[in-house]
């Protein structure tokens, strides 16, 4: 079964990779170390304050990025300064990007591979971008692998991994994924991913988040055309923390359960599932042999 996963991941990522050929050229990272020349990985998540779905998530993709790259150093930081904030007051210490990143330049890493655990191409990716950029120059190559969803080749990935994982609960239910959301256009990919389960026929899949659109009441509004009494919430998150446990299985449950709905609990952050683990490797893989090229650098090559 794992090698059927592995192989099916693998499939789709070539997918993924020569859909955005015509954005990158080919360029190993790591293949051109000088002897005095340094490899790491810094792995970026948003973090939580819940150890158990840490150690189910976060740690399990941090092992498994140092399995693809076993001759590379695997390092860690975390963007959600109020988490950061949290873990400070209980004695944990880690580090946000900007200071991995100082810290790598001053153990002498040369050469930066940063892969984050980012669903969509949001504001935390466009902050984490904004980071690296400023301290790019310290290095000699930094490279930034994409978040989970890309590529339409992504979001079939995650749909077909998704779907396999909780088609088994409760046949007769609707199945509402919840995402966080953000304030930007990049919503959209919430929408984009809620518009491709229906085209894969998946039409008791929704899309929901917590601070974005779709909101809950678009959610409801296809709960509702669907006709079905049972309801199982799920995050469309790669952790399952605050907004899994008190938005999810707090606020959402009563709401649905005010309207007469069944409500059950699938609380697994996307980050459990092997299928996803592996894309984020995929996307890895990718940023280390090829280097993303410039809209400026495209678009003096169409003058010519």
């Amino acid at each position: 079964m794992r090698l059927i996963i592995w192989i099916v991941t693998l499939c789709w990522a070539s997918l993924a990779f020569a859909h955005s050929d015509a954005n990158y050229v080919e360029s190993d990272v790591f293949g051109k170390l000088g002897p005095q020349d340094k490899g790491v990985i810094l792995m970026v998540h948003f973090g939580t304050t819940y150890a158990d779905t840490r150690e189910k998530t976060i740690e399990v993709i941090n092992a498994k990025m140092k399995e693809a790259f076993p001759e590379l150093e695997i390092r860690e930081a975390w963007t959600s300064r109020i988490i950061l904030r949290k873990l400070k007051e209980r004695g944990e210490e880690r580090l946000n990007p900007t200071e991995a990143l100082i810290r790598l330049q001053k153990e002498g890493f040369t050469h930066v591979l940063v892969q984050s655990t980012n669903i969509i191409e949001g504001t935390e990716m466009t902050e984490l971008r904004r980071e690296i950029e400023s301290l790019e120059p310290n290095f000699k190559d930094v490279r930034v692998g994409n978040p989970l969803l890309y590529s339409p080749e992504d979001y079939a990935t995650v749909i077909q991994a998704v779907t396999q994982a909780m088609d088994g609960m409760e046949k007769g239910s609707q199945k509402l994924l919840v995402g966080h959301g953000t304030v930007v256009p990049a919503t959209a990919s919430y929408a984009m991913f809620d518009y491709m389960l229906k085209a894969k026929g998946y039409s008791h899949y929704h899309v929901g988040t917590v601070e974005g659109y779709p909101t809950f009441e678009e959610a409801l509004n296809q709960l509702e055309a669907t006709k079905l009494p049972v309801v199982t919430l799920a995050p469309l998150m790669f952790v399952a923390g605050d907004h899994a446990r008190n938005d999810i299985a707090g606020e959402w449950k009563e709401k649905l359960e005010e309207k007469g709905y069944e409500v059950n609990l699938y609380l697994k952050g996307l980050g459990e599932n092997p299928v996803v683990q592996d894309l984020y490797i995929a996307h890895a893989r990718f940023a280390a042999g090829h280097k993303a090229v410039s809209m400026a650098v495209k678009k003096r090559n169409y003058s010519k």
